[in-house]
């Protein structure tokens, strides 16, 4: 009997459910969009639209992966992030609305006084040539952001994964900004030079092995480990980073960093030696992001 459009999304939604996979429609929306390449609109103005056996096999194995926990991105390979569209595979952390946080935080830097110098008597312009450094990039989210905003910027991202560097660089690529970022392998800053950044940026992992039950199965169980746990208290990484960044960074460079708030006051404690340590919270009030300057 020929499938409807409309049944097929029906039946998905019933199945997601039972499933128990959150906020079933959207998720059966965006999966038959992924499946057909189309938009949501389409199913309005085709309702009766019949799939083809191809399509039904190919909605029926999207909808089983997501019905396991798969992430969808992971099934659909896309996640938007700034404006833009990038690839996502289980190699790298997906992209969260959070992270956009760091980005402000950095802009909002950029455009203070600070971020000011006269280049000549009654003359006033941005600084020019900020170097800033993308620690544990994944998908490349924050240097390609950044990268995007701040065209005079010279940029650099790290990775300790080859896999995700991959995936950073296709990104690049696609959004046309690898002529604007560095890659390097590497774990955290080794290899870089003291006293040569004006920012350090970074979303690293920060959950404890001891939260594990309190992560949601499907970011437990499918996005890379190493790229949500940081050892038993959650700062073990971010406590490395914070040694190796007060040297990287010149003097009154800024460190920022996406934290949770479980972590929040401990990672004060460990930036007690730097100037001007605030703690920025998320939509939700959540402490979210962190950022500290290292002394003139």
């Amino acid at each position: 009997m020929p499938l409807q459009l409309k049944d097929a999304l029906a039946g998905a939604v019933a199945r997601l459910t039972a499933a128990n996979v959150p906020s079933p429609r959207m998720n059966a929306e965006l999966l038959l969009t992924f499946t057909l390449d189309c938009d949501r609109a389409y199913f309005f103005a085709h309702p009766e639209r019949v799939l083809t056996q191809d399509e039904i096999v190919r909605y029926d194995h999207a909808l089983a992966e997501r019905s396991r926990g798969v992430p969808a991105q992971y099934i659909t390979g896309h996640q938007e992030f700034w404006g833009m569209d990038l690839i996502v595979t289980p190699a790298v952390l997906i992209p969260r609305p959070e992270t956009e946080h760091v980005i402000e935080a950095v802009l909002e830097l950029r455009e203070s006084a600070s971020g000011f110098r006269r280049s000549a008597p009654g003359s006033q312009k941005p600084e020019a040539g900020s170097r800033i450094l993308d620690v544990g990039t994944g998908s490349g989210c924050i240097a390609l952001a950044l990268a995007k905003e701040l065209k005079d910027a010279e940029i650099y991202a790290t990775d300790i994964s080859a896999a995700a560097l991959e995936i950073a660089r296709i990104n690049a690529v696609r959004n046309q900004l690898e002529s604007r970022i560095q890659f390097r392998e590497g774990d955290l800053l080794a290899g870089f030079e003291n006293n040569s950044f004006d920012f350090i940026v970074s979303n690293p992992p920060y959950v404890g092995e001891s939260e594990a039950d309190d992560v949601q199965l499907e970011v437990r169980k499918f996005e890379p480990r190493n790229a949500v746990f940081a050892g038993p208290k959650g700062v073990e990484v971010i406590e490395r980073m914070i040694l190796q960044a007060h040297a990287a960074l010149k003097a009154g460079g800024w460190l920022v960093m996406e934290i949770s708030g479980t972590i929040a006051e401990e990672v004060r404690s460990l930036l007690r030696d730097w100037n001007e340590v605030s703690i920025r919270p998320d939509l939700q009030s959540i402490p979210r992001v962190v950022q500290a300057r290292k002394s003139l």
